[in-house]
């Protein structure tokens, strides 16, 4: 008899703890223990998510479109400055601290300048994802680089390898691990930072409609914001699952051995 695979186990858990949780949620509501004002029951959620799918569904894309943007442009900035701290070591030296004080603001202090600098358009939410997703790429990337074997290095040196044979072949190979496991905070990172730049200033999108239905007090309406942005990034993180094994399918057979 075949075992199942731990993998199933853990999906199978995670979904009766989802469950146990929405039934503990129910059952708080439905006693009254805190209002309903405050804490709408999984049932009103859900019928405030269908009755407003349509609007949710507009503001969605605004934010997406924001999201991927910031997310394609922070990814291709934190590729390219590792790679040029990689190879230059002065440049690494001057820049490194630098990417490690950016991380040191908070998001929510950066939003408001961006929206007085550069207006209420996408501009300022595209520029606010980059920052915030440009540090842990860039240092994952060189942390891949520097993971290489020295011995492979000397062997592609002997065999006349140049330094974008050796990148290509050797160094970018290495840091996919790396790369993958900064691209999945990346993308819910991506996510959040487009709702909080719109929160604090927009026209459209998911952080602009979670705000006006705050004013309203209509916290069902909150809420199923809330697990609209949760779907969306449990989606995006899927996807770079998806593309993690498709780029490296040798971590999938090493898993299953």
């Amino acid at each position: 008899m075949k075992r199942r695979p731990r993998s199933t186990h853990i999906k199978l858990s995670s979904v009766f703890s989802v469950v146990f949780l929405l039934l503990l949620w129910q059952l708080v509501s439905f006693f009254g223990l805190v209002p309903s004002f405050m804490l709408p029951s999984p049932i009103q959620v859900g019928q405030a998510f269908i009755q407003d799918f349509s609007l949710l569904a507009f503001h969605a894309r605004v934010t997406l479109i924001e999201a991927a943007l910031g997310l394609l442009l922070g990814v291709f900035f934190g590729v390219v400055v590792a790679i040029v701290m990689d190879h230059f070591e002065k440049v690494k030296e001057a820049v490194y601290p630098l990417l490690v004080l950016t991380q040191t603001v908070p998001t929510i202090a950066v939003a408001p300048l961006l929206t007085i600098w550069f207006g209420f358009g996408i501009f300022p939410k595209v520029v606010l994802i980059v920052v915030t997703i440009f540090f842990p790429v860039a240092v994952a990337m060189l942390n891949g680089f520097s993971s290489v074997d020295q011995d492979e290095l000397r062997l592609m040196h002997s065999m006349g390898a140049n330094t974008r044979q050796i990148l290509w072949h050797v160094k970018l190979p290495a840091s996919l691990g790396d790369f993958f496991s900064a691209l999945k905070i990346g993308v819910t990172y991506a996510v959040i930072g487009a709702v909080i730049s719109e929160w604090l200033g927009g026209f459209e999108g998911l952080g602009v409609y979670m705000t006006r239905v705050r004013k309203s007090y209509a916290f069902d309406k909150m809420f199923a914001v809330i697990l609209l942005i949760s779907l969306i990034s449990l989606l995006l993180m899927a996807v770079v699952n998806l593309l993690e094994k498709i780029a490296m399918p040798w971590k999938k057979e090493g898993e299953n051995k």
